[in-house]
């Protein structure tokens, strides 16, 4: 075990005790806060949603009634292509409802639509096909 003690103490990695902080740290997180993550996965990996529009989803009476912390824990935590997801609804309002370019642009950044920043949509629209 010294062993271990002096390595910790020089850098060297420790994963047992690595593994016991990230459990700890994993446990104390509410059981809320993991499914309010688990289901802004499914929104952005499987429906492309944009960070507002999953979080409004998430929090919403009509939607998935989560607390605001549990949706602010979710947005801050997940790891999602936002980029990408706009570029995907951008291709299918392109391919089903043949919108043209600054159409597609608004139905991205709408407050009333899919919400994504105008950055977001910016890449959208740049990088749609021809």
């Amino acid at each position: 075990m010294a062993v271990g003690a002096i390595g910790s103490a020089l850098g060297g990695n420790d994963t047992a005790a690595d593994d016991t902080k990230n459990t700890e740290k994993e446990e104390s997180i509410p059981s809320e806060y993991k499914s309010a993550l688990k289901k802004a996965e499914q929104y952005s990996s499987m429906m492309k949603m944009s960070k507002a529009g999953i979080y409004d989803q998430l929090t919403s009476e009509a939607g998935e009634k989560f607390s605001a912390e549990a949706g602010k824990y979710a947005i801050d935590n997940l790891k999602a292509d936002y980029n990408a997801n706009a570029l995907a609804k951008a291709e299918d309002y392109q391919k089903t409802m043949a919108m043209a370019p600054e159409a597609i642009r608004d139905q991205l950044t709408s407050s009333a639509g899919e919400k994504f920043t105008a950055e977001e949509a910016d890449y959208a629209i740049q990088n749609l096909s021809k």
